[in-house]
This record gives C-alpha cells, sequence and structure tokens, in this order.
C-alpha cells in the first residue's frame, strides 16, 4: 500500500451554511490525519442559481450535480454536502464515504407562541418544502403556506420584515450557524417527521479511490451511517421525486434500528405512515421493508403516481 495523501480537496456550496459544515469536516480530517493538507473547493451549483421553486428546475439534486461532475473529472477528491439534499440514487461511479456524526434532525418553528397550535388563524407561514407544508396542512388546514427560499438568514430576515408570521428551518442549519433564536421552538419527531438525512453529512467520493475512502473513513459516526442508509434505502424503494411528501427517521438503540416513514398527498389531507424495527445491520432492507408496505397501502397514488 503506497503512502497516505497529503493531500485533499474538499469540494462545498459556497453558501454560509455549506461553507461552515465543510470547515467543520475540515477540521475534523485534519484533527485525525496530522499533516493532511485539506483545501477547500468552492463549486457554484445549478441549485444556487434557481430562485423559484426547485421542482421546476429539476429537483434537489441540483444542489449535488455541479460537484458530482467535479469528483468524476478529478478537479475535487471528495464532496460535502447536505444528506437531505443528496438524491437516493448517486451518480455512477461514486459513493458515500462517510457520514459524520450526526447534528438534530427535528425541524424548528420560528414565530407564534405555543408551537404549531399557538399560530393564530391563517397565519402565514415560510417553507419550499412539500414534506413540510403536506404536514403543516394535516396539523392546521387553515394556515397559508408561502413559498420562501434562500439561506438560513435570508429566511429570518424575510420573518423579521414581516413577510411571513413563522418559518420553518431545519435545527441543524441553526446550531451549525451559530444562530440562536428565541422564538426557535423545535417541533417533536413524533408530531413532525424530518426529511430523509437531515441533519447528517454526506461525505462523497469516487467509489474507485480507495486513498480519499481511508482519510474520510476516519470521520466516519457509525451510528449515524446506520440511520441515515435505512432512511434512504426506504427513499430509494418508495420513489417519488421532489414534488412528493415523503418523511423518514431512523434511530438507533441497543443494536436495533426503529425506522418511521411517511408519504402524504400535497396538502396532508392523505396520509399512510409506517413504523419497524430491525438489527442494525439490516438497516437497508429494514427501508425496503417500510417502503414496500406503504407502497402496498396506495403510496405511490399519494404521490401522484
Amino acid at each position: 500500500m503506497g503512502a497516505a495523501p497529503s493531500r485533499l480537496r474538499l469540494g462545498t456550496r459556497a453558501s454560509p451554511l455549506a461553507r461552515v459544515q465543510a470547515e467543520g469536516v475540515r477540521a475534523a480530517l485534519a484533527a485525525r490525519h496530522p499533516g493532511l493538507t485539506v483545501e477547500l473547493v468552492f463549486v457554484r451549483t445549478t441549485g444556487d442559481r434557481v430562485t423559484g421553486p426547485l421542482a421546476a428546475a429539476g429537483g434537489k439534486g441540483l444542489f449535488v450535480k455541479e460537484i458530482e461532475e467535479a469528483l468524476l473529472d478529478g478537479r475535487i477528491d471528495a464532496g460535502v454536502h447536505s444528506m437531505k439534499d443528496v438524491p437516493a440514487r448517486l451518480a455512477a461511479g461514486l459513493v458515500i464515504g462517510a457520514v459524520p456524526e450526526r447534528a438534530d434532525a427535528r425541524d424548528v418553528l420560528i414565530g407564534g407562541d405555543g408551537g404549531l397550535a399557538g399560530l393564530p388563524p391563517g397565519a402565514r407561514i415560510g417553507t419550499a418544502s412539500p414534506r413540510r407544508r403536506a404536514q403543516l396542512l394535516a396539523h392546521r388546514p387553515d394556515l397559508v403556506v408561502v413559498l420562501l427560499r434562500g439561506n438560513v438568514d435570508t429566511r429570518l430576515r424575510k420573518w423579521r420584515a414581516g413577510e411571513v408570521d413563522a418559518l420553518l428551518l431545519a435545527a441543524a442549519g441553526l446550531a451549525r450557524l451559530g444562530i440562536s433564536e428565541p422564538a426557535a421552538q423545535p417541533l417533536p419527531v413524533d408530531e413532525f417527521l424530518p426529511a430523509v438525512g437531515q441533519g447528517a453529512l454526506a461525505l462523497e467520493c469516487r467509489a474507485d479511490d480507495g486513498a480519499t475512502r481511508a482519510l474520510l473513513a476516519a470521520v466516519d459516526q457509525p451510528a449515524a451511517a446506520t440511520a441515515v442508509a435505512a432512511e434512504r434505502a426506504f427513499l430509494a424503494a418508495v420513489g417519488g421525486d421532489c414534488n412528493s411528501a415523503i418523511a423518514a427517521h431512523a434511530t438507533l438503540a441497543g443494536g436495533r434500528l426503529t425506522l418511521r416513514a411517511l408519504v402524504t398527498d400535497p396538502d396532508g389531507r392523505r396520509r399512510l405512515e409506517e413504523r419497524d424495527t430491525a438489527p442494525a445491520a439490516d438497516a437497508e432492507a429494514l427501508g425496503r421493508t417500510v417502503a414496500t408496505r406503504l407502497l402496498a397501502a396506495g403510496a405511490a397514488a399519494l404521490m401522484g403516481r
């Protein structure tokens, strides 16, 4: 076996949150590999250029596509993604080389007292997520969901300016940015199921790049990787697209993995939910099993297929 590489080029988007996430990965890799120089390479993705709904431009994979192209072209050695932005199936020749420790997977409601129940009738809630929209309307059909995109600071600024009465954001993003918003109220996972992979990062690399895979393995967190594997296996098996209201969250305890998954129609009026457990070693099989049950119950029709 040859000597370990002395340099690793880490591709990332240039948004404030993406930079913070990549810096955290760089620090973790440097701590575990003394002498390794980790260079951040900023990649502008199609998703960064889109101002309207992502679905109209091709979906969430647009935050990943150009980074994957840079990997395949050899311009970078690894890419950092928010796991929830990564399509269920990667580009050919690429793998997820590591999943670092997962942050809080919950959604956070900003604005209003007393959680969702405390919002006034007809309150305007800002989000660009079909999953969040459907679950909001399932709890409160009277709410008005306003399409709101942009980075975390942009959304908070629009809320403070009164463009919406409340926001839904990922707890992990606020924490990583060091934002402590007094009006933020985490929503329990049992009531508001997160997106597949929410709170986790994906370190993607070429499947045949053994040296980079060995470097990334040092920052892999097995419990997080196992939970995410079940969630992503569910996503791949159930299908759907960027317009689909799909949620899933897995937890590991005592060597057993529990997966909860949800599929709803766009307005949250009809919903199908499934829950199952399995040994941690069977994470991907658990995801496929839960997807099979939901599809048998009619999930495809709720997703418009």
